[in-house]
């Protein structure tokens, strides 16, 4: 797996992470937390999880694999071929579910959202007809993405997110700007959820038309065609496989709409904690996807094991730090980014216990979504999905027990035991099917990297405690310097003691980025 690649991807997909907090710092301002942003994001859990169902999640796991076995043994126009068939496919099979979201949109709401009554649930019906759409334009951009990734062109792939975040913040400035009120102001944000969908999936065609791939979509010989067969095949578990998260989400979703603002501060406090998740772990996983399949495809299985360890051990060195982190200074980090206009203190704090709790399963989740593609890549597609229900049964069951003792924090942390559980069956799958995860293991690395993010959680605590007394009394400059003062601190202990231990991915990480500073 290329370090230097992993970075670029990082670096492309951080641009997007960080519009995508001006957006989320647009909405918190714009709406708050209060009833009717509650309905906008119970109303945009049901495209969001069909998306992950049969876009981004497990046709992107079964389609790059077999893209490119097809490309490597059948030749580029046999692949071209069979990705027009899959965008033939998605066009009837998402179409359709997209017209039956419409029809169905309030008992999905029903079944979603129980705890919302009257104008809420109204409302969030409303929405959820205005965004099933979406679902149509994310999956064809993730069978673009997928077919882009596969013949190792990662950049406009990374970089199309950002768009989809663009036009979120131009229609959320727009909003602001004409003054309107909460409840009006989610239904504009709604439509402008369905631009920056479809900007996601226009700002990859030019790549893929430099490819030589014209979009043809067909069903002719569709499921006559053996790459059809194998990804319809794939994505059946893969549906189950690598769709906790948003199931797990949508089970949140039915638990936290029972308390008000809960829906709300879960969301915010889940997409900060994606934030380390979309920068390090989807990019380490995105490469070490390509690099498995194509490894496997030549059935190279010590490579293929290689690929695999280094892609866990390099999320332990990023995400394990960036979960301390964040569970240490949650207060101060949602205050300088989200307490501004109608998000108040309150929600700061409500939002600030949740991520404490979905910061303790950042590693799993990371290291889930590459060990997941993995085992789809070598067609061993079982073990992920008994994995994936394992966590999703654990998810339902943690929620049932913690919640009425816990509320919506017990709601957070029953994810994240629950993505530990998930993550355990696939690592201990994988140890004990392929013999481990490269000459240099896992447990060794680990072992060390906790030892540093002990370094940066005491000084990252020390220093805002130092800061409490000297910071400014009020504004946006306590708040800018309670947030990185302690996070310049607790990255420099960090950085200190990786050297002092000798763990080896900072020196894979400084020497990548010399050579892309020197490229």
């Amino acid at each position: 797996m290329s370090m230097a690649r992993a970075i670029w991807i990082s670096l492309a997909t951080l641009t997007s992470r960080v519009l995508g907090l001006v957006r989320d710092q647009i909405f918190a301002a714009l709406v708050g937390a209060n009833a009717w942003s509650d309905a906008f994001v119970a109303a945009f859990r049901i495209p969001n999880l069909l998306r992950d169902l049969f876009a981004e999640g497990a046709l992107s796991s079964a389609f790059v694999p077999a893209f490119a076995e097809t490309r490597q043994n059948r030749g580029v126009l046999e692949a071209f071929r069979l990705a027009n068939l899959v965008l033939g496919l998605l066009l009837v099979v998402v179409g359709g579910l997209v017209l039956l979201g419409l029809v169905f949109a309030g008992p999905l709401v029903s079944l979603v959202a129980p705890g919302f009554e009257g104008e809420q649930a109204r409302l969030t019906v409303e929405l959820t007809r205005l965004m099933m759409p979406f679902l149509l334009l994310v999956s064809m951009a993730a069978a673009v993405m997928g077919m882009l990734n596969a013949q190792g062109r990662f950049t406009a792939p990374a970089l199309a997110p950002a768009l989809f975040n663009v036009a979120s913040i131009a229609v959320g400035a727009g909003l602001w700007w004409a003054g309107l009120d909460a409840r009006r102001a989610v239904v504009g944000w709604s439509l402008g959820t369905l631009l920056g969908g479809l900007l996601q999936l226009l700002a990859q065609l030019p790549s893929l038309r430099a490819t030589g791939f014209r979009i043809r979509p067909r069903l002719a010989g569709a499921w006559e065609d053996p790459g059809v067969r194998r990804i319809a095949g794939l994505m059946g578990a893969a549906v189950v496989g690598l769709s906790a998260t948003q199931v797990n989400i949508v089970v949140n979703t039915i638990f936290a709409s029972q308390e008000a603002r809960a829906v709300t501060w879960l969301n915010f406090a889940f997409r900060l904690m994606q934030f380390p998740l979309g920068v390090f772990g989807v990019a380490v996983a995105t490469v070490a996807g390509a690099g498995v399949a194509q490894k496997a495809a030549a059935r190279d299985m010590p490579a293929v094991r290689e690929t695999v360890g280094q892609g866990l051990r390099l999320v332990a060195f990023l995400n394990v730090p960036s979960a301390a982190g964040l569970a240490v200074l949650a207060s101060p980090i949602i205050a300088v980014i989200f307490e501004h206009g109608r998000f108040g203190a309150e929600d700061t704090a409500g939002t600030a216990q949740a991520l404490l709790f979905y910061a303790l399963g950042l590693y799993c989740y990371s290291g889930v979504k590459v060990l997941a593609p993995a085992f789809y890549a070598l067609g061993q597609a079982r073990i992920p999905l008994w994995g994936s229900v394992l966590g999703m049964v654990s998810n339902v069951g943690l929620n049932l027990a913690l919640h009425p003792l816990l509320g919506f924090r017990g709601v957070a942390l029953g994810t994240s035991l629950a993505a530990a559980a998930n993550f355990g069956v696939l690592a201990v799958a994988w140890q004990r099917r392929h013999g481990g995860f490269g000459e240099r293991g896992l447990l060794p690395q680990l072992a060390r990297v906790l030892l540093g993010t002990a370094a940066l959680a005491m000084a990252a605590w020390g220093v805002h405690r130092a800061l409490l007394p000297v910071a400014p009394a009020a504004g946006l400059g306590r708040q800018a310097l309670l947030c990185f003062g302690p996070i310049a601190a607790g990255a420099a202990a960090y950085f200190a003691a990786a050297r002092l231990l000798g763990i080896e991915e900072l020196g894979d990480l400084l020497g990548a980025l010399r050579r892309r500073r020197g490229g």
